[in-house]
């Protein structure tokens, strides 16, 4: 059976408990730093601080009426903390407790993404060093071109996972800004202290200009990178799935005892977590573009973004955690079949070599223009003939031996030699770090 998917880290961060407990944290640190600076007496913010608290139902019910979330909020915290729940909110907007909250959420659950980048990371590297000369054909379009490793498919998604982990850095950085600068944005009724200080303690950065809402270019760039992620673990997982193909099954996903393939045809084995990445890929680029849409708001806000936002931010972090969890085991258990990378490698009968025949006979003073076409010609009859191979065809022809020796022809088709520089991409990307 497939490992069911569990992570309550990032659950949690998108459940009501952890957004109100949230919001109720800004709500209090604003209250300190206009205690300390002198607007409010210091027992009050102590009993707030003793008092405040809230119900999620309670609030949610309340909310029924209201209509308002934050207002729905408010209320019931007042109804813990008593009188001193005046000074709760004092000059701010709903957007200063929401924004700022968002931001933390994102910021949150950016850094749990980060762990999973880069746990995907060293998988990679593993599996390119153990695979690091492991002989395979390399294709483009879909067909047969030089032989290439597995090694050096893994150090090419290890390359990208590295780039991918730099753009989750930034956008981590370009998401965790706060504001508490009232209703459009200019302080009018709190000091811009008042920010710094709760942004400090958030871990956050004040936006250096806001509106009523931090701007969306934020949140854009945020799930753009989650879906350029998820674009690369599609990417991986194409490429699995076309290896695992019955006429190809060069890798494999690992298949558990007691698993079951298909309900009508018990010989299945199919590449279902890769096609799950590959399917999902498309919720979270859905979702991106959803973000883009979100930048451009009437004036200083309206909130044709906020419905979007409760539910592409949220699904688009919990779907990637949940891609890269699966992506990592799907990596470290995958199925490496050699024998038939070798099979298929000699499918062609040779083919594969043909550049290099091509780039010897340059050599031995032929015209490119001449050379393709002596080996084009000896290329389409194996093409067309299956019991030819290009070996033979090449040795059987005056043209091609009139410049090349048999031990020259037997040097073309070594396949090792045409990688021999293997350990040096291996030196600058997977062995560097």
């Amino acid at each position: 059976m497939i490992e069911r998917y569990t992570l309550p880290e990032m659950g949690k961060i998108w459940q009501d408990e952890f957004k109100f407990n949230t919001w109720l944290k800004i709500e209090i640190l604003a209250c300190e730093a206009r205690s300390e600076l002198g607007e409010i007496p210091q027992k009050d913010v102590e009993i707030i601080k003793q008092k405040a608290n809230f119900d999620v139902k309670k609030i949610l019910e309340i909310e029924e009426t209201t209509k308002h979330d934050v207002i729905a909020f408010l209320t019931n915290v007042a109804e813990y903390v008593g009188p001193e729940s005046r000074h709760i909110h004092y000059g701010m907007t709903s957007s200063d407790i929401l924004d700022t909250t968002l931001s933390f959420q994102m910021k949150t659950a950016g850094e749990l993404l980060l762990k999973r980048l880069f746990d995907l990371k060293q998988i990679l590297k593993d599996r390119a060093i153990e695979h690091k000369n492991t002989l395979c054909v390399g294709r483009s379009h879909g067909i047969h071109a030089e032989p290439t490793t597995m090694g050096l498919k893994f150090a090419l998604w290890y390359e990208e996972t590295k780039r991918n982990i730099t753009r989750l850095q930034n956008a981590i950085k370009t998401i965790s800004v706060g504001q508490i600068s009232g209703a459009v944005g200019t302080f009018e009724h709190l000091s811009p202290k008042v920010e710094e200080y709760v942004c400090e303690k958030m871990g956050l950065t004040p936006a250096p200009v806001s509106t009523q809402i931090i701007q969306r270019d934020r949140h854009a760039e945020f799930l753009t990178t989650l879906a350029l992620i998820a674009a690369t673990l599609e990417k991986i997982a194409i490429e699995i799935r076309h290896l695992q193909r019955t006429e190809v099954l060069e890798a494999e996903e690992y298949f558990s005892k007691g698993q079951k393939g298909s309900s009508a045809m018990p010989h299945k084995r199919n590449p279902i977590v890769s096609e799950r990445i590959a399917g999902l890929a498309r919720v979270l680029r859905a979702n991106a573009m959803a973000s883009i849409e979100d930048v451009a708001l009437w004036h200083e806000r309206d909130i044709s973004h906020s419905s979007v936002e409760r539910i592409v931010v949220p699904d688009s972090c919990i779907g990637l955690d949940y891609m890269l969890d699966l992506a990592t085991k799907l990596i470290k258990n995958l199925l490496i079949y050699p024998d038939n990378m070798i099979k298929n490698l000699n499918l062609t009968r040779g083919l594969v070599y043909s550049q290099t025949v091509l780039l010897k006979l340059v050599n031995k003073g032929t015209s490119r223009e001449d050379a393709y076409k002596i080996v084009q010609n000896a290329a389409m009859n194996v093409w067309a003939d299956k019991s030819k191979d290009l070996y033979s065809e090449l040795k059987n022809s005056s043209e091609v031996m009139q410049y090349l020796t048999d031990e020259d022809l037997k040097e073309i088709f070594e396949s090792k030699k045409m990688l021999k520089n293997v350990d040096y991409i291996f030196a600058r990307s997977v062995e560097k770090d």
